[in-house]
């Protein structure tokens, strides 16, 4: 297991293969921990296709990397200015792409445009997300299959790393392969599985579960959910149905109090 992380904020990241159901699991989760109307809850979408956006009904008019990219240009175009002004002009506009709806907050990576490794910028940007972070009690990141994509460009410790697969034996081949090479790369203090869009307790005692991985459970395919993700209707819009009631079970198995 990976080093512990101190922290008053519950970060929850979610990593699998394509098409698992990550995002619409995050939204769930979102929708979940946001019903307590005393805790507040960061939705971060670190996939470049944005579709936590969709499945929680924002609009996302400015990422952290349309952020990155203007300053990138500025630098190139010999536009100069001192780290101090540097950190609270980007911390000014950090807050301003944050898009907050009740006590849900919503920030989008987004897809860096420009290539090279920017450093200096990269850790201020990790830095302010960070502290935006402590802000909250909660923190929900939809990331990318990988979790090298968290690490580099949202932060580098989480609480609470969740695997997401299908019934498949690719996504959870996937799902063992995330959580391998993720001891090398972030640190975090749980880490567990959850099987996503199963048609029945059969389907989930029929599975090979990798030796490495601890799984928390299983979510029902939800026609709700499918027939929402179609009509583009919004998660937070949808009744309480198998699937949100399933993830809160997983979650509970995390250690993770709703």
């Amino acid at each position: 297991m990976s080093d512990v992380l101190a922290s008053k904020t519950t970060i929850i990241a979610l990593c699998g293969k394509g098409g698992v159901g990550k995002t619409s699991l995050s939204a769930t989760i979102v929708k979940i921990l946001a019903e307590n109307p005393r805790a507040r809850v960061l939705a971060v979408d670190a996939d470049p296709a944005v579709g936590l956006a969709t499945a929680l009904g924002v609009t996302v008019t400015r990422t952290v990397d349309d952020i990155r990219n203007d300053l990138i240009r500025r630098v190139e175009s010999g536009e100069t200015t001192d780290k101090g002004q540097l950190i609270q002009m980007l911390d000014y506009e950090m807050a301003a792409a944050l898009s907050e709806t009740g006590n849900i907050a919503f920030l989008a990576i987004g897809r860096p445009e420009t290539e090279g490794c920017y450093c200096q910028v990269n850790h201020i940007l990790k830095d302010l997300i960070a502290g935006i972070s402590d802000n909250f009690d909660f923190v929900v990141i939809d990331g990318e299959a990988g979790i090298e994509q968290v690490n580099r460009r949202v932060m580098e410790r989480v609480t609470h790393l969740v695997l997401v697969s299908d019934a498949s034996v690719k996504g959870l081949n996937v799902a063992s392969t995330i959580q391998q090479v993720s001891e090398g790369i972030i640190k975090y203090e749980k880490a567990g599985l959850i099987v996503n869009r199963l048609r029945g307790s059969h389907e989930y005692e029929s599975l090979v579960v990798p030796e490495n991985l601890m799984c928390m459970g299983w979510v029902p395919e939800d026609d709700a959910i499918r027939n929402g993700d179609m009509a583009g209707k919004s998660i937070l819009e949808m009744d309480a149905g198998p699937a949100l009631r399933a993830v809160e079970k997983c979650l509970t198995g995390l250690g993770i109090k709703v």
